[in-house]
């Protein structure tokens, strides 16, 4: 079984992702592991160079900064990585620039893939995530973060990354059939130091609004107002290993009172019918289930 890593990156540095984190989280489980680096305003190149480590392939991309619709420039980013994977990988594993694997999940994820590598009826595996907002010490409790996403796929070039590469889809727009595995991706978008983070929401808006969008809806604050947020609880397990360090360097504060829960009524409606029936009306999924 050869398992190969992908990602996608630009302006690392100036946005402060934890790419090397994210991809040396992943790299463990790993044959190869190919990076699209995107023409960048800092040194992410040589930072993505500097991984010592011959899984390495790194392709060097221009993005489309054109595609707006629904953030597409993400997905032909992750296309042209996912395409210059080796003929021979059986399994493809999707790791983006601000997620981590905890190392705990090692052997779980490799014994799926081991488990299912015959059964070409699974398209792909499901992971469930963890949501850091604000701090290390919070994660999302809101039902408006994803709950589910998929990561690992297998080397079909039928599959293709969709919409703004939160997931994929096979050709012609066909969900996959996934199976959910006992793993959890931890996202970290939401953690920087607050100057960082407002530069990182208003170049995002790039890939999805125009220019007269982004003057009427954005506004000229320096620092993100992480206040605003609906629910968090907080988190009590043990980051990842190849987190310890960032997190250490940590220089800001965030504090948030766990007991405030601002549910939308939308939500709180949901809340009640789930508790009676178990389910979760109209949540968000890119994929089908399969036993």
């Amino acid at each position: 079984m050869k398992v190969s890593g992908f990602t996608i990156v630009r302006n690392a540095i100036k946005y402060d992702y934890p790419i090397l984190e994210a991809i040396t989280s992943i790299l463990p489980v790993c044959d190869e592991f190919v990076v699209a680096v995107g023409k960048s305003e800092d040194d992410t190149l040589n930072l993505i160079k500097s991984i010592d480590s011959h899984k390495i392939k790194i392709i060097e991309t221009v993005w489309d900064d054109g595609l707006r619709e629904g953030g597409r420039t993400f997905a032909a980013e992750t296309d042209k990585a996912f395409n210059a994977i080796s003929p021979d990988a059986d399994w493809c594993f999707y790791i983006q620039a601000d997620e981590v694997l905890h190392e705990k999940y090692h052997e779980v994820v490799r014994n799926v893939m081991h488990q299912n590598l015959a059964n070409q009826h699974v398209d792909g595996l499901l992971f469930s995530y963890k949501h850091f907002y604000g701090s290390y010490d919070y994660v999302g409790e809101s039902w408006s973060w994803y709950r589910r996403e998929i990561r690992i796929i297998r080397n079909d070039k039928n599959i293709f990354s969709y919409k703004d590469a939160q997931g994929f889809r096979k050709h012609p727009n066909e969900k996959l059939n996934v199976k959910l595995i006992d793993a959890v991706i931890y996202h970290y978008g939401w953690v920087k130091e607050p100057t960082n983070m407002r530069n990182k929401i208003n170049n995002w808006y790039k890939f999805y609004k125009d220019e007269a969008w982004i003057k009427s809806n954005t506004n000229n604050q320096n620092e993100f107002d992480y206040s605003q947020v609906s629910s968090l609880e907080l988190f009590t397990e043990t980051h990842p290993a190849v987190m310890q360090d960032r997190i250490k360097r940590k220089n800001w504060k965030f504090n948030h009172d766990i007991s405030k829960r601002n549910y939308t009524l939308k939500e709180k409606a949901k809340r009640v019918i789930s508790a009676i029936f178990g389910y979760r009306i109209g949540e968000y999924k890119n994929y089908k289930i399969i036993k």
